[in-house]
């Protein structure tokens, strides 16, 4: 059996690794012309506590972070079918406190997260389209796919309890399907995350990962083209984690959240998102508030 700092570890990991698994996206399969090129530097802020196994002597674990995120996203022809490529590109910083046997203990961490690389392509109801066609296309039942790559390019020390980077692979499969009436948008995605093993973790361990199972849903009011607002719900489980065999637990969560999409003219917008955890049964629970600017070029714009 492991000794129990080598199980604190693996739990302190996830409070940067849940932050994948606990974000909610809306239209992520929405139509765009090819072409058009998107970019977004977003803010985010995220503080909560750190749920642990009870057997283990932390009380009190709380977490803040912040983020600036940049993205790069590009619609494309997919062989006649509507597709984005993009790259996601996280620096971090934030502070850890809690009680460790008895005692107050913080510490803190800055520097670069994992590097994303991600594409979706719309197989149903959403084919290529130029700028022309684009301007009279109405939107109706959408089905698509995407898959995510997450690369170990992140802060890492195997010394240290806590990263910014995960020292592993992940790849995220999803599939989404999403239905306009109106002014109205549904949207239901399910992801999986798979990761490979970490075979340098803290303490010269090797830490494993089970699949951990996400589902979401989206239910959007369209105002007008670019202005929307949507409200969303997420459930995730599974992510059994093993380090040498041994200590294996899972994650369990459920978070809401809100999105506002506010256009600024043909180029620019805006977008608020607010995500806060309803239950958490270990791992990171937290409450998220995102701010990001977007550019767009190309496209036909």
């Amino acid at each position: 059996m492991l000794p129990w700092t080598a199980a604190l570890a693996f739990a302190l990991t996830w409070t940067t690794g849940d932050l994948l698994a606990q974000e909610l996206e809306p239209r992520a399969f929405s139509q765009v012309p090819v072409g058009l090129n998107f970019g977004l530097l977003s803010y985010g802020y995220s503080k909560g506590n750190v749920l642990f196994d009870q057997a283990l002597p932390v009380e009190d674990a709380n977490a803040r972070l912040n983020s600036v995120t940049a993205i790069y996203v590009r619609a494309i022809d997919a062989f006649g079918l509507s597709g984005k490529i993009g790259v996601i590109l996280p620096f971090a910083w934030g502070t850890w406190e809690g009680r460790l046997e008895g005692q107050d203990t913080s510490t803190s961490r800055t520097g670069f997260g994992d590097l994303r690389v991600q594409l979706a392509v719309n197989f149903i109801g959403a084919p290529a389209m130029a700028p022309r066609e684009f301007a009279t296309y109405s939107e109706r039942t959408i089905v698509g796919a995407a898959l995510q790559i997450v690369l170990p390019t992140g802060q890492y020390d195997p010394d240290k309890l806590i990263n910014l980077g995960s020292n592993r692979w992940a790849f995220r499969p999803r599939i989404g399907v999403s239905h306009t009436v109106g002014r109205w948008t549904l949207e239901i995605y399910g992801d999986v995350w798979l990761h490979t093993d970490n075979t340098d973790f803290y303490g010269g361990s090797t830490l494993e990962q089970g699949p951990f199972w996400v589902v979401q849903g989206h239910v959007l009011y369209n105002f007008r083209r670019g202005l929307w607002l949507g409200l969303n719900a997420g459930y995730a489980n599974g992510g059994q984690t093993t380090v040498d065999g041994n200590d294996k637990d899972f994650q369990e969560n459920t978070r809401l959240g809100a999105t506002l999409a506010l256009p600024l003219g043909r180029r620019h917008g805006l977008k608020l998102v607010a995500i806060s955890g309803i239950a958490t049964r270990l791992g990171a629970d937290f409450d998220t508030i995102n701010l990001a600017y977007q550019y767009r070029w190309g496209g036909g714009l």
